[in-house]
Order: C-alpha cells, then structure tokens, then sequence
C-alpha cells in the first residue's frame, strides 16, 4: 500500500450545482455554510435564516444524502424517501410527515426564486442525521448515520509503539480483545512478495514477511469473523515488476504458488505498484497489457477454489498509468484506489475526488474501494474521505495501516461507519 514516489498531479475536479463540493466554498460575511460528512454543499439559491431555522435548497441535500426526492408542482408538495424513511412537506404549511406520522414545523417551506426551501434540521435529523450550528461561523455541520461498508485494514508488521496486533486487537501478543474489530470487515495481511522468478517469498527487501506467529492471527480473525486476504506486494524497482509479467515462465510460477497458498485465506490481494512510471505510447500500452494477462490468469485460477481477488491500484490520476481500470475491473472483486500521496497533508479532497470519479466511469460503485493513508490524513480530514464513499455508494474504505490509526481516528470511524461483516 506504501508508495515509491510522490505523486505530481495538479488536475482538478469540476463538480455540478447541488454535488460535492472539494473545498470550502467562496463566501461572503453572513453567508451560510451547509457542510455534510465534511464536505461542503454548493446551492443555487443560498440558504435563508426564517425564524431562527435554517432553510436550504431542498434537492441538493437530498442528493448528498443518496434520498430519493420528486417535486409534485400541483400540489406544491416534496416527497423524499431513502427506502426505509419517507418524508412529506408542503409549501406554506407547517405540518409535515414522516413515514405518516405528522410533525409540526416551527417554519414552513417556502420557494425563492423557483427553488423549493425546506427546514434543514427537520429534514437532516428526520433521516438519522447529526445537525450541529456554529452561530459564529454560521455554519451547518450534518453527520449521516452510520452506514454499513467494507472496511480494509492493511496489516503488517511494526514496532512496539505500531504493532497492528494491538492496534486491532487493543491487547498485546498473544492475547485477543475485541478492540477495534467491530470497526474493521478484512484484514489485508502484508505478508508476500515474489522474486525475479516468480517464486512466492515471505521475506522481502522491502520488509514485506510473514512473521512468527502468523497461525495467531488468521485464529483470530476468525474468532472475530474478520475475512482475509493474502497480500503480494512487489514494486517495479529497477524494472523487477515490469521484466517478471513479460516472463512467460514467471508468471506460470507466481500464478501457482499464490493459487496454493490463497488456500489459507478468503481472497488474495495484487499489490503490484509502480507500473507505467514514465511509459508512453506502445510501451505503456505493453505495460497495462501483461498486467491486464496477469490478472486475468489469476483471476480465473482463484475462482476453482472459490478465493476473491482484490487488487490495490495507483489512483488514476496519478503518475503510474500502468493500469487499466476498465479491464481490470472485469476480473477483480474489489479494486482498492489509492488515491493518497499528492504530495500534501492531508491528502487534497479535490484530487481524491477526482480519483473515485475516473475510476467509477469504467467500475461500479460497489466494487470500489476508497483507500486512506492514515499518515497522510488528520482527525479534522477523515470524515470528508470517509464521507465521499458513503456519498459515491463505494463497497468501502481501506486503511493504510492498523498500527498508525489514532484513538481520535477509531472514534470518527465507530460514528461514521458500520462495518459489514462479511464472515457473519
């Protein structure tokens, strides 16, 4: 998950009225802001303060809260409704209703300039939202209720102070607690690599190994219905990567030794980075070719014994161009984005964003999954990155890595997320 270089990106993301916003908005002394799992709302028509409650654009919030909404112009009337929740209002009239049972508004909903206003807290609260108002700052911060999604935890080896053990487990070897695995629905174990041959190893140069103990900890992530993967990890170093997928025979070895070994856990995860780093023309195009073969060799080995593939990819928009989305989509399970390393602390929405856009052009939504750099994010930055897969309906978020995640960190995750446990 780790990377060999920084990124050198400057794209930007262009964003439509009433979508996600990267930044905070330009505004003026007294505007109000509408913030929702950290990222910022852009309105047509600004919000409006009618009896000390705040009225917003009704439609652009029901979109960021993935709310079903239709406008009946006869009767004047939105109906909004997440599948569970239904909400009924009625311009001018203070009565509304959720799932039939009425509620008497302090203000109604109103119309300006041919946008329907309706009362922001009402509406946020009435879908299991969290409405906080800075007075000061006049700003709306809105938390959606948890929701259920993958979460990936890379696990590797660590010092004392970084032990992913621990971190997980919230005790020290050999001894379990449930600690923090009601957060976390697959382990991702950092321990494979390949050699120039093909051969499957457990002791890389990079410090990639499968360390002692190893028997402890798929025990125990059975014990708390964590699902695993075996992570092979191998960076194209001096052309290492590059030269080993162009080798017929290497890649008939490599192909069988990780299909023998994947019987150990639930799914294998191809951590191949560095691919296409300054490759143009024919040569990026042979590049994403032999991985594109790869992939799609050990795909079909691993679904006879009935193993899932993930592959943890370069952003793309970032500098490795090596990878082509749209194929690799066709034979992986899960595609992990890595969508960190900008260059920046924390890690720039804008780009992020931009990222998961690329990617969800060519890949459903629910295949991907927004991976996070835990040393390139801050307390304040994680909801706005955990917000964005919750936003774009991604099948989850990955976390590089157990041991460097903050108390601060776990909390934001228990009350922004649910994890779906995927062995239960």
């Amino acid at each position: 998950m780790k990377k060999l270089f920084i990124l050198m990106v400057t794209l930007t993301v262009i964003l439509s009225t009433g979508a996600v916003k990267p930044v905070q908005a330009q505004t003026q002394p007294g505007d109000i802001q509408v913030f929702i799992d950290g990222l910022s709302v852009d309105f047509d028509v600004k919000p409006v303060i009618e009896n000390d409650r705040t009225l917003v654009p009704f439609r652009a919030v029901a979109e960021m809260l993935n709310v079903e909404v239709s406008w009946d112009g006869a009767e004047q009337t939105v109906n909004a409704s997440d599948g569970v929740i239904s909400v009924v209002l009625q311009i001018g009239n203070k009565t509304a209703y959720r799932n039939g049972t009425p509620v008497v508004l302090e203000v109604a909903p109103l119309i300006i300039n041919d946008r329907t206003l309706i009362p922001l807290r009402f509406f946020s609260e009435a879908f299991k939202c969290r409405v906080e108002w800075d007075g000061v700052s006049s700003c709306v911060q809105i938390t959606s209720p948890p929701r259920a999604i993958t979460v990936v935890g890379f696990y590797a080896l660590g010092d004392r102070e970084s032990s992913s053990w621990t971190d997980l487990f919230n005790e020290t070897y050999p001894s379990t607690g449930s600690g923090n695995t009601g957060v976390v629905s697959v382990l991702a174990l950092g321990w494979y690599s390949l050699d120039e041959q093909g051969n499957l190893i457990t002791d890389s140069k990079s410090g990639w190994r499968l360390p002692d103990g190893w028997e402890d900890v798929l025990a125990a992530a059975a014990k708390y219905k964590l699902e695993t993967e075996m992570v092979v990890h191998l960076t194209d170093g001096e052309g290492i990567l590059s030269n080993l997928l162009t080798d017929g025979a290497a890649v008939s070895r490599a192909i069988s030794d990780i299909t023998k070994e994947a019987i150990l856990y639930q799914g294998v995860n191809l951590d191949f980075e560095g691919l296409g780093w300054r490759a143009e023309n024919e040569e990026l195009t042979a590049v994403r070719q032999s991985f594109n073969r790869f992939v799609q060799l050990l795909s079909g080995q691993l679904k006879k014994i009935d193993r899932s593939l993930t592959l943890t990819l370069h952003a793309p928009n970032s500098a490795y161009k090596g990878y082509d989305y749209q194929e690799l989509g066709r034979y992986a399970d899960r595609i992990i984005v890595m969508a960190y390393d900008y260059g920046t602390v924390p890690e720039p929405l804008d780009l992020v964003i931009e990222a998961m856009e690329m990617a969800g052009e060519v890949i459903p939504p629910e295949k991907l999954v927004l991976g996070i750099s835990i040393p390139g994010e801050t307390a304040e930055s994680i909801p706005a990155k955990v917000g964005l897969a919750k936003r774009y309906n991604l099948e989850g978020i990955a976390i590089w890595r157990l041991g460097l995640v903050s108390d601060e960190i776990w909390n934001i995750l228990r009350t922004t997320v649910a994890s779906r446990q995927l062995g239960s």
